[in-house]
């Protein structure tokens, strides 16, 4: 049985950073390798070929014409490396926003999804505020946030934060300052869900 393991959230929350913090941890807790998928990396030169086509803006992630149109190809794409892997025993960490996929609980169901019925997997939201979010985002300077950043109106409509009640299987870790006792703990429960 190989793990899915998920780390969700809104743009600037900490997604990439927080799961290249996990892997080593991962490997070292359980012995086992994990191979990282991140969306940006697997699409982000890609898209931004696509979107410059498309609409004249490299830097566009964030419009109509790329949610419509290539949004969710980018995340089905990532679970088709993610199945391949799995089908072969290789425990994966999937990193992007996933919204969607979380709401409508695709993410907790691996035959929905055409993965190994055995997978394990785990999710972990990141939470940061809105405000935060923005201010890092800002400070990181990625030119495929400009779009975003100027329509920041209509992207904070989208922004969704999984309700505990509502989605049980959904950790939430609150990233707004790094607590490594905090993500030690999370590492654990990661690493042994049977015994969180």
């Amino acid at each position: 049985m190989a793990r899915l393991i998920f780390f969700c959230g809104h743009a600037g929350a900490g997604k990439t950073t927080l799961a290249k913090r996990a892997v080593p941890m991962l490997h070292k807790r359980t012995g086992e390798s994990f191979c990282l998928i991140d969306k940006d990396t697997l699409y982000g030169e890609f898209s931004s070929s696509v979107m410059g086509l498309l609409t004249g803006d490299p830097d566009d992630r964030d419009s109509p014409t790329y949610l419509d149109n290539l949004r969710d190809q980018e995340y089905e794409g990532m679970i088709h490396v993610a199945r391949e892997n799995l089908e072969l025993e290789v425990n994966t960490v999937l990193v992007g926003p996933f919204s969607r996929e979380v709401k409508s609980r695709l993410v907790f169901d691996p035959v929905a999804m055409r993965l190994p019925e055995d997978t394990a997997i785990s999710l972990v939201w990141v939470v940061l505020d809105e405000q935060t979010a923005k201010e890092r985002i800002i400070a990181r300077g990625d030119h495929r946030d400009r779009y975003k950043l100027q329509h920041w109106d209509a992207y904070r409509t989208r922004r969704f934060q999984p309700n505990p009640a509502e989605y049980p299987s959904v950790i939430l870790f609150d990233n707004t300052r790094f607590d490594v006792k905090e993500f030690e703990r999370l590492i654990a429960r990661i690493a042994d869900p049977a015994h969180a």
